[in-house]
């Protein structure tokens, strides 16, 4: 998994086995390679019931997901090994534990205390790890169905939200789980994003691989507004497909909203509508010379783009003038940039794969017009029978007359 994101004025990605932290106001920088940490202990608990079974006991190392906490002084990072690392990156970086997770993560997230380290997995279960006590196992906190493949809280740490591959939007009580608050229903396909956008506590913007973004009242589980965002893959095989939301992205400030959808070159930026009754409205679309991998906003609300090109992997884009603008002359991203370079071939290497996605689509199966088909070839031997049955029985009963009537004449 490729991803960026910011931990105050550090700036982190995640390119295949390893976590990187650039800081962008000085020389310093961190690498955890999770190819060379701690391995699992022999006599540490197997759960039988885990992905991949007792068989399957070392993973890829490759990271799956990390989070920074509110704060920015936390950092937590989960691979395909089943590690959960926690790091703390003030003043300096430090990782503070290894522990050990039941199945592969998809998200995690701190809570807003920054006492709670939630990760949700490919089971449908959401685990709550201590951050007070970071040697301690994880607590089993809810399930769902099927695969969970998004995560967000209230900024109260009142309730827990949660996406899966069935298109359903939970919200649950934190500390009560079982206590169902409500259900954001709408989305056609899975829901692949989520974010409870900074400003709106009430507010819950949602993203599908059905091509829309919508936005809700979560506690009640009210829809208030929907978007289509139609826009042409640069994949050809993709175009058959609507793009998929894989970011959902605030700035700080909360005026603006950013979203960007997997192998589209753009990024579509939403805005406060602050005459009328509080609603988010397009604003603009951000053309990108090559398609972003990911992207974050950092403190100053600039957007940081991570894009699939050697040449310029890293863009900075500014608000001025009511639209986004390059920031190519910015001492930071130089700075970041000139710490990248060691890493752009590891990069560059993990993002030649398929959609991390393609395999999440519904797959239809119709059946109606198979049995519709079989149904009619049913009648129409039938039909075909009936007719050839009439037709010899006509021919016995001429038979029957014509023998009659010879033997009438004979007499």
């Amino acid at each position: 998994m490729t991803a960026v994101g910011f931990c105050v004025e550090w700036f982190i990605f995640t390119c295949d086995k390893k976590l990187v932290a650039i800081h962008t106001k000085q020389a310093r920088s961190f690498v955890f390679d999770c190819g060379t940490a701690e391995k699992k202990p022999k006599n540490a608990k197997e759960d039988n019931n885990s992905d991949g079974g007792a068989s399957e006991e070392t993973g890829s190392d490759k990271v799956l997901a990390f989070a920074v906490s509110p704060s920015g002084k936390l950092v937590a990072l989960t691979d395909d090994s089943k590690r959960l690392v926690l790091f703390r990156c003030e003043p300096s970086w430090q990782c503070i534990s290894v522990r050990w997770v039941v199945r592969r993560c998809t998200s995690l997230m701190f809570s807003q205390a920054e006492d709670k380290l939630l990760a949700t997995d490919k089971s449908g279960d959401v685990y709550s790890f201590s951050v007070v006590e970071p040697q301690r196992d994880g607590e089993l906190k809810m399930g769902h169905l099927s695969m969970l493949l998004a995560l967000s809280m209230s900024p109260d740490d009142k309730y827990i939200i949660t996406a899966d591959r069935d298109e359903k939007i939970r919200v649950s009580h934190l500390r009560s789980p079982y206590n169902i608050q409500s259900f954001c229903l709408g989305h056609q396909q899975f829901v692949s994003a989520l974010l409870v956008p900074s400003g709106h506590p009430n507010w819950l913007l949602s993203g599908s691989g059905d091509g829309t973004m919508k936005l809700w009242e979560y506690e009640s589980g009210r829809k208030l507004q929907s978007w289509d965002l139609e826009e042409t893959p640069s994949s050809d095989g993709d175009k058959q497909k609507k793009p998929t939301v894989c970011r959902i992205a605030s700035s700080p400030d909360a005026r603006h909203v950013a979203v960007q959808c997997e192998r589209v070159s753009t990024v579509q930026f939403f805005t406060l509508d602050q005459e009328g009754e509080d609603k988010l409205v397009p604003h603009s679309r951000l053309s990108l010379p090559h398609c972003p991998l990911d992207m974050t906003f950092d403190l100053e609300g600039r957007l940081w783009v991570l894009m699939d090109s050697s040449d310029a992997p890293l863009q900075i884009y500014t608000h001025k003038r009511d639209s986004w603008e390059c920031d190519a002359e910015s001492p930071e991203l130089s700075r970041v940039t000139e710490a990248f370079k060691p890493h752009w071939e590891t990069l560059e290497a993990s993002t030649r794969t398929d959609s991390r996605f393609e395999h999440l689509y519904k797959v239809s199966f119709d059946n109606v017009t198979a049995y519709l088909q079989k149904k009619q070839q049913r009648v129409e031997e039938q039909q075909l029978k009936r007719g050839m049955a009439q037709k010899a029985n006509g021919n016995k009963k001429a038979k029957k007359e014509t023998s009659g009537a010879v033997t009438r004449s004979s007499t």
